[in-house]
């Protein structure tokens, strides 16, 4: 099958003021329906969240648990306390729609306790016209769902199923989708957030289904990315993390010329102590003017994930990625000429329909070759509505499994030998919390993200401090505080 080309992007819809009252008015409603039932019982209703996927359904779980606080709900990390379950799916992968399918039929036996439970599903699989179904006829227990493009009007459709008590299946199909600003959030974390700059994606691959549930490319105004970072810092959030599906494409659907590049050097120029991250990155889109801007801005984390996906020419051609090996070590080289200590991790997948024995040799090579810090590995899984879940020459389970050990097996290496050069260097780490992997000590990351061990105490959680690396493993580093 012929590979899909990207559409042309049209303008964004950009969610009304109206609208957005719309949505506050319902939030209220809400409340004050909470309200009634705390005063009548004493108690306050629950939510609980499970969120699937990415860093971009992260950050809309931060908006949905903003909405349900701000309509009266009280968290809770136990699913048979909660009044009101959200569950964020992803649809990037089999195993992710298995999973969120299968925690929602778990839910069944919390609804026959509570009737009056109600089941939201969101995010990007329920954005699939096949899933929609599937849930509608086989979850009956669910109440609505609601696709990505429905997020800011979570209040109105929550306020219409405690009215109506009627099941419904909201989605969104449009082209261009929605942006909506000015939506409560409620951070995980107060040292770190996500910021996402755009929505959607124009590349589609032909492995890939976010194209098709979370519309096409659209970009937030500058002012509005650049106001919300300003009140990040002030807040005293120390790390940024720039969203969106190609953050190299930013600036698609805005009136005026202004590209990704200007948006990072313009944060990097704001007053305060803090570091800003951006992923994902297309390597056709990863130009010499961004590279340029990470190299020339202290605050610009030194660390940039370029996912490669294949080695071989003749597959990346397949899955429609419109660049060759050649041209993407190309980039990593000049990269490593301006940033020499910079941290680059990267994709992978294993198995593409028709690769080769010596396709997937190509792949092991070249992984070697750019010798990355981390990959993250991905045995290729059909995606309906895909071109290539069409194709001919599906590779076999089994011979995935074996190529992903072989590609494993020779990345671990790498780690290790790179990780173990890191040795008697020192690095500014924002310390997290107790370790994982000794109670007795504390963890942090690098810039470039990886992790790090070492003694300290309560005091330092939360605070940059500078660490001298003394040993290493594949994943972990581990240091003393100087």
């Amino acid at each position: 099958m012929k590979p899909s080309t990207p559409k042309t992007s049209t303008k964004p819809r950009r969610i009304t003021e109206a609208e957005l009252a719309e949505s506050k008015v319902a939030a209220m409603a809400v409340a004050d329906y909470n309200k009634a039932h705390f005063a009548a019982t004493g108690t306050r209703r629950k939510y609980y969240i499970e969120t699937f996927g990415c860093q971009q359904n992260e950050a809309d779980s931060e908006r949905l648990s903003g909405m349900a606080e701000e309509m009266g709900y009280t968290e809770t990390d136990k699913t048979e306390e909660a009044d009101l379950i959200i569950v964020n799916t992803c649809a990037v992968r089999e195993h992710a729609e298995k999973r969120a399918l299968s925690i929602t039929g778990q839910y069944k036996h919390l609804k026959e306790k509570n009737p009056e439970l109600i089941i939201a599903i969101g995010g990007c699989m329920v954005s699939q016209e096949k899933n929609k179904e599937r849930i509608k006829h086989s979850y009956p227990y669910v109440s609505f769902i609601f696709g990505t493009s429905m997020l800011y009007r979570f209040p109105v459709l929550l306020k219409t199923y405690i009215k109506e008590h009627r099941r419904r299946f909201y989605l969104d199909t449009s082209d261009a989708g929605n942006i909506a600003e000015g939506l409560p959030v409620k951070r995980r974390n107060d040292k770190k957030a996500w910021v996402s700059i755009m929505y959607g994606c124009n590349n589609f691959c032909t492995y890939c289904i976010v194209p098709y549930v979370r519309g096409r490319e659209r970009s937030r105004l500058p002012k509005d990315i650049i106001n919300e970072v300003k009140g990040l810092i002030a807040s005293g959030v120390k790390e940024i993390t720039l969203l969106g599906q190609n953050v190299n494409s930013y600036g698609v659907g805005l009136d005026e010329p202004y590209d990704f590049p200007r948006l990072l050097s313009e944060i990097c120029a704001l007053d305060g102590d803090f570091s800003v991250h951006f992923m994902t990155s297309h390597p056709k889109d990863a130009t010499k003017a961004l590279i340029d801007v990470m190299a020339e801005n202290p605050k610009a984390a030194k660390h940039f994930h370029l996912p490669l996906q294949s080695g071989s020419d003749r597959v990346l051609a397949k899955m429609n990625r419109r660049y060759t090996w050649a041209q993407y070590k190309k980039t990593l080289d000049y990269m490593r000429k301006k940033m020499p200590d910079i941290t680059v991790t990267s994709d992978i997948i294993v198995g593409f329909p028709g690769e080769t024995d010596e396709e997937f040799s190509e792949t092991l090579s070249a992984v070697k070759e750019a010798q990355y810090d981390q990959i993250f590995t991905f045995l290729y899984s059909p995606r309906h509505g895909t071109p290539a879940a069409e194709m001919e020459e599906q590779i076999s389970e089994e011979t995935k499994a074996e190529r992903m050990k072989a590609l494993l097996d020779a990345q671990n290496e790498i780690m290790l030998a790179r990780n173990k050069a890191l040795i008697g260097k020192t690095f500014p780490v924002l310390c997290e919390g107790v370790s994982k992997y000794n109670k007795e000590t504390y963890a942090g990351r690098t810039e470039g993200g990886k992790l790090v061990h070492f003694y300290a105490d309560e005091a330092t959680v939360g605070k940059t401090v500078h660490v001298r690396i003394t040993d290493a493993e594949t994943f972990s580093l581990f240091g003393e505080i100087i």
